[in-house]
């Protein structure tokens, strides 16, 4: 994920900074000019805008003082809580914003060679895929003397006003920073998969199991150096409406702490150890607090400890920052974002996850074979959309997913820069497959996620072992676009974008003759599977074999009744020869063929299930059948149904 930063608008900090320093100049950035492009494209802010550097605003400017702190960052004039209450949490991850601030102690102004500055920082972020390196000058915009946009509490720290500068050049102006997802720039921060969790529909305060679940979840999140944000929903017309518990509706907040706090005083709390779930919260207004329990001078600090308060570092003073009991915060709050950083290091006592990345985009094309824009699952063109590939090879395995269009929020300056509507389908299909589907025949749905006009899309799902395919989409058929695809899976899923519709044509096929035909073999289920061990149970797998290739199931232990629930697809040359299923029985010294059944002269487009009676091989005798077989068989011409 740390991997090399591509330089934004090919702009190499390094060589520009030794520029200025020869020259005996101060950077000014001829890609984020100081003037009114750089700050508005439709509202302009209050008052005459002046743009000035940190040495003009403060006589000892600095990057940091006393450190970095989530009280660093007080929202301004733009509506962008989302991006503040992102930068605060990300105050909390050192090992977060040495990435994000670069070279951090050389930025710096330093008094003892003050010919060594020359007006110029760098911030990195994970834009689309890439770590980005954005310069940006010095040069702030004031309105009488005082900065309008982010700013820390101390009057000479710059960090969060130059990080929101690098941020408003990497989207065009600072008004485009207008309305976001805290999620959304938690990611750009740190590469992290972003979970949306609705609080109000899940309504985890009325199921106390449920709630101490998602506590767990949430603790184990924040103590793995993730990062979490909270909103309450509001109506276009309650935006930044104060409810009279002291919460703003439609405004971010960012979780600063996840914590079991200690009841009692003394030994006696030591000793019981009784605890109460609870989360601190800070708006990024740096004012604006809960005035419910557990606010700041409420009665409730009374059952905790001195000891415990310091621990927590409890101020009662309106800095914005709160902490609530956990059960509050759920029936309080009705949104929340969980970003974790995927553990993907092959060394670690944690949990560790196989990533995949892939770009993609949603083309049109006037060959329907081509066409890779195709819609949700309502339209009939849906499989026309880009096709990936993956494998479950464990019993089951937790799968998560995620589908990122490309931020468009720099063509907002030109009245675009809308997100389309976007989301993603999991087909379970056959165990074979290598070519792209065009019709849905033996194809099961497992999983499909939430359309919706945001910059991503999640999905965590649990999904048994098998052969599946993830197909990203737009929700309306017709949509272009481009999008990033993560998967992330226990163990390697040699996930691949399938681009080929069939098998090629080869200069020796003539010889043998091409295919003619799709024939896909459904096994559903087997019953009264004979056994000749006495226990009365049995391991039995299913082979299906067409033309010299076959596929073969998983194993299901001790059952004479399993469900194979098993695809296989064939591209046969000669559709007159034999389909073979045959069922075994899984030793460790010898496998015993339990049965099997022949099929010639299959029917077209025929897609009933079947019992059919088991065989031993060579038998016609009835009591020599050892059970029966739920199966489909469905024979197309290739590409018919595209």
């Amino acid at each position: 994920m740390f991997s090399s930063a591509v330089p934004f608008k090919n702009q190499h900090y390094a060589e520009l900074k030794r520029d200025c320093i020869h020259n005996k100049k101060l950077f000014e950035d001829p890609e984020f000019p100081a003037s009114n492009s750089s700050v508005f494209y439709r509202q302009p802010p209050p008052g005459i805008v002046e743009w000035k550097r940190p040495g003009e605003i403060s006589s000892d400017p600095h990057l940091f003082v006393e450190g970095i702190s989530s009280h660093d960052l007080n929202q301004g004039e733009v509506g962008n809580c989302w991006f503040v209450a992102a930068s605060s949490c990300l105050a909390l991850k050192s090992h977060l914003w040495k990435k994000v601030i670069p070279d951090w102690e050389e930025q710096d102004w330093d008094p003892k060679h003050p010919e060594n500055y020359a007006g110029i920082f760098h911030f990195q972020f994970w834009i689309f895929g890439q770590w980005t390196d954005v310069v940006v000058d010095d040069r702030l915009p004031t309105v009488n003397g005082r900065l309008i946009y982010c700013q820390s509490n101390s009057q000479n720290e710059f960090w969060s006003a130059l990080l929101e500068k690098a941020y408003a050049k990497l989207y065009g102006c600072y008004e485009s920073l207008k309305g976001g997802n805290t999620g959304d720039a938690v990611v750009d921060f740190s590469g992290a998969v972003c979970e949306p969790i609705n609080l109000e529909e899940e309504a985890f305060y009325k199921d106390p199991e449920k709630q101490n679940h998602l506590f767990e979840n949430l603790l184990k999140v924040y103590d793995r150096g993730g990062i979490i944000s909270c909103s309450i929903k509001a109506e276009p017309h309650e935006l930044e409406f104060k409810l009279t518990n002291g919460l703003v509706k439609g405004h971010a907040y960012s979780v600063t702490a996840v914590k079991k706090v200690r009841l009692g005083h003394g030994l006696l709390a030591y000793f019981k150890n009784e605890t109460i779930p609870m989360i601190r919260m800070r708006n990024p207004w740096g004012q604006k607090e809960w005035n419910g329990p557990w606010s700041d001078s409420s009665e409730e600090w009374a059952k905790i400890g001195d000891t415990e308060r310091k621990n927590l570092g409890l101020t009662v003073e309106d800095d914005g920052e709160f902490w609530m009991s956990f059960e509050d915060w759920c029936k309080q709050f009705t949104d929340a974002d969980v970003c974790r950083i995927i553990n993907t290091s092959v060394i670690s006592i944690h949990k560790t996850w196989n990533e995949v990345l892939h770009f993609g985009s949603w083309t049109k094309h006037g060959d329907p074979l081509l066409n890779r824009c195709g819609g949700c699952g309502n339209n009939k063109t849906f499989l026309q959309n880009p096709q990936y590939m993956f494998d479950v090879t464990k019993e089951t395995d937790e799968v998560l997913i995620t589908l990122q269009q490309k931020d468009l929020r720099i063509l907002r300056k030109t009245g675009q820069g809308e997100n389309l509507s976007i989301g993603f389908s999991i087909l379970k299909v056959e165990l074979n497959r290598k070519y792209r589907i065009h019709k849905l025949l033996s194809q099961k749905s497992m999983e499909t996620s939430i359309f919706i006009n945001s910059r991503s899309v999640f999905l965590r799902c649990n999904l048994p072992q098998g052969r599946y395919v993830i197909i990203p989409s737009t929700f309306q058929a017709g949509e272009t676009g481009e999008f990033m695809l993560r998967i992330f899976t226990d163990v390697d899923s040699g996930c691949r974008e399938l681009t080929e519709d069939k098998p090629k044509v080869k200069c020796w096929t003539p010889l043998f003759g091409y295919p003619q035909v799709v024939t896909h073999v459904s096994v559903r289920n087997a019953e009264g599977l004979e056994n000749q061990d006495k226990t009365g149970g049995a391991d039995p797998y299913v082979i299906i074999s067409c033309e010299g290739k076959s596929v073969k199931s998983a194993v299901h232990k001790d059952t004479l009744g399993p469900e194979f629930d098993t695809s296989s697809v064939f591209y046969r040359k000669k559709p007159t020869k034999p389909v073979t299923v045959e069922v075994w029985n899984s030793n460790a010294v010898k496998d015993e063929f339990m049965g099997q059944v022949v099929l010639s002269g299959l029917p077209k487009d025929s897609q009933n299930y079947q019992k059919l009676q088991l065989r031993k091989r060579g038998s016609n005798m009835a009591d020599e059948m050892p059970g029966s077989i739920i199966l489909c068989i469905v024979t197309e011409t290739e590409l018919t149904a595209i």
